[in-house]
Parts: structure tokens; C-alpha cells; sequence
């Protein structure tokens, strides 16, 4: 336990070092670059909740509801992830997401939600496939020497996060299996939600399209971060920074896998860049997507939902889980 806590504290302090770092060389940045970088995750979050929009709207074809509001929980779920570990802004996503939708149910809402993973899980693996085969990518054994406590434990463990990840499924499937035996509409309410899965050239269209568009677009707003913070620029940099993201979502302990992806990025880059330049790039770009998913996940609360606050949001959220 001595070794862990540790562990984590050298994370902190890295991440806090490197967040200085990057305050105190603001003016190094390309600005334009980093608009653009922006702009372009901006593109990319418009273009994830069309996805989840279009799966919605095949689920619900007789109900009225706006894109915008699909948009707006899910920024305001992007931005939340950023500060709470372990995804928790995906609850809030789902509250409005529900709140959007007039007889929606939370099971057919998250099932619908859930569509994207298909065409994702395909992606991921396509990314991290190149990404180990490029020579500079931390393998997996190689996890537990990283200085990122989470992944570094995983690493170091293999034999207890095998039993964890069994545990894990073994326990969904138990979850599964009662509620599916106690909620006769349960099957249905999931069926309703993949309905968009039944209609391929809509699904195609409809899903697979903004996605990929959505894939494209981050790579290519990571491109210009990378060129932002001088770290370099290229097409292969870019899709490294992309299975970055993928391992830090499968490791999701610290807000926003911040201790994997500095762990991660400074080893990958550490040849063709200096480690603090690394380093900086890790925390800077991170606080950079995370300020502008922030400011407009609560522009959506405010304006689009009418909250106050993602207090407020989670407050509606037990109220209705009472009813």
C-alpha cells in the first residue's frame, strides 16, 4: 500500500509540474494552432452526438426532439468526465439525454446511447494496432514501468487484472441476467434502443458516417495541438495521441486518465522531443480541451437545459430513478 500511495503522489506532482510548466510558457504557444485544434474538437463533438442523435431518432421515430439538446448533454458529459473520475459524467448524459426525450426510459436511452461502441471498438483497435507496431508505443508489459500509478499497477499485475476484468464482466452479466428477469419491458426497452442496427444503409449513414467524420476530426485537432505546443507535427504523431486517449478511456482512474496519457505521451515522444517540452504538450493540451468542453458543457446546461448547475442535474436525476 506504502508503494501505491507514493505512486500516486509522484503522479500529482508530475501533473502539477508540468501544469506550471505550461502556465508559465503561454506565450510559446502557436495560438493559431491552437484554434484551430479547438474548432476542430468542436466539430468532432457535433459530429459524435449527430451519431448518438440519429440512433435516438431511430428509437424513438414518433417523438420531437431537438439535436441540440442531444449535443448539449453531451458536452456537458464530456466536460464533466474531465474533472470526475471513472466517467461520471455519463450519468449526467443520460439525465438529459432521458429529460430530452418525452416517454423515453433510461434503459432504452442507454442502450441507444450505446450503439456507438460497435463501430468504435473497430476503430480503437485499428489505432492501437498501428500504434504498437510503430516501435516507439509502450507494450503492454511494458505498462509497469510507467510512472503513472493506475496503469503502472495494472502492469505490474497482470495475473489480479485478469481476475478483475472477469470479475467485472461476470458481475455485468449477473446484473444483466436479474434484470432481465425482473423487468418484463427490459429486453424490449433494449431491442427499441438498437433499432437503428436493423435498417443497415441507416445505420451506415446515420452512424457509422458522423463517426468516422468524428475520428477524423479529433486526429486532426490533435495534429494541430501537437503543433500548438512544438512538439511535431505529423500525420503518425497524430494517431499515437489517438491510442493515447484509447488506453487512457479503458483506464479511467484519474479525471480524464491525466497520469496515463503524461505517462504514456512522454515515452512515445521522448526521442524526437525534449521530456518537459513532452510533458507540457500531456498537461497543456489536456486543460486546453478541457477549459473549452467545460465552458460549453455548462453554456448547455444554462441555455439549453435551464440548470444551474451539474448539481442541480444530478439532484433531477435521483428524483426521477425515486419515482
Amino acid at each position: 500500500m506504502p508503494v501505491i500511495v507514493s505512486s500516486v503522489g509522484d503522479t500529482a506532482r508530475a501533473f502539477a509540474q508540468a501544469a506550471e510548466q505550461f502556465f508559465d510558457n503561454l506565450a510559446q504557444l502557436r495560438l493559431g494552432s491552437l484554434g484551430i485544434a479547438l474548432a476542430l474538437f468542436g466539430l468532432y463533438q457535433l459530429a459524435r452526438s449527430r451519431a448518438s442523435f440519429n440512433a435516438l431518432r431511430a428509437a424513438y421515430p414518433d417523438e420531437e426532439f431537438a439535436w441540440r439538446k442531444i449535443w448539449g448533454a453531451y458536452v456537458a458529459a464530456f466536460g464533466l468526465n474531465g474533472v470526475v473520475p471513472a466517467g461520471g459524467g455519463s450519468v449526467v448524459q443520460l439525465v438529459l439525454t432521458r429529460n430530452a426525450i418525452r416517454g423515453s426510459s433510461f434503459s432504452t436511452v442507454t442502450s441507444g446511447l450505446c450503439v456507438g461502441i460497435l463501430f468504435d471498438a473497430v476503430v480503437c483497435t485499428g489505432v492501437l494496432i498501428f500504434a504498437f507496431t510503430q516501435g516507439v508505443f509502450p507494450k503492454p508489459a511494458d505498462f509497469g514501468g510507467l510512472s503513472s500509478f493506475d496503469i503502472a499497477f495494472f502492469g505490474r499485475h497482470p495475473s489480479f487484472t485478469l481476475f478483475l476484468v472477469t470479475a467485472l464482466a461476470v458481475l455485468g452479466l449477473a446484473i444483466f441476467a436479474v434484470l432481465s428477469r425482473r423487468i418484463a419491458a427490459f429486453w424490449s426497452d433494449l431491442r427499441q434502443g438498437w433499432a437503428i442496427l436493423g435498417d443497415r444503409r441507416r445505420y451506415l449513414t446515420g452512424m457509422c458516417l458522423p463517426q468516422l467524420c468524428g475520428w477524423v476530426l479529433r486526429g486532426a485537432a490533435y495534429y494541430y495541438l501537437l503543433d500548438a505546443f512544438r512538439v511535431g507535427a505529423t500525420v503518425s504523431a497524430a494517431i499515437l495521441v489517438l491510442a493515447v486517449q484509447v488506453i487512457a478511456a479503458i483506464v479511467p482512474f484519474t479525471p480524464g486518465g491525466a497520469g496515463v496519457q503524461q505517462a504514456l505521451l512522454v515515452v512515445i515522444f521522448s526521442s524526437t522531443a525534449p521530456t518537459d517540452s513532452v510533458a507540457v504538450f500531456a498537461v497543456g493540451q489536456q486543460i486546453a480541451l478541457l477549459a473549452f468542453s467545460l465552458l460549453q458543457g455548462f453554456a448547455a446546461i444554462f441555455f439549453i437545459f435551464q440548470y444551474r448547475s451539474f448539481r442541480a442535474v444530478l439532484r433531477d436525476s435521483r428524483a426521477a430513478h425515486a419515482r
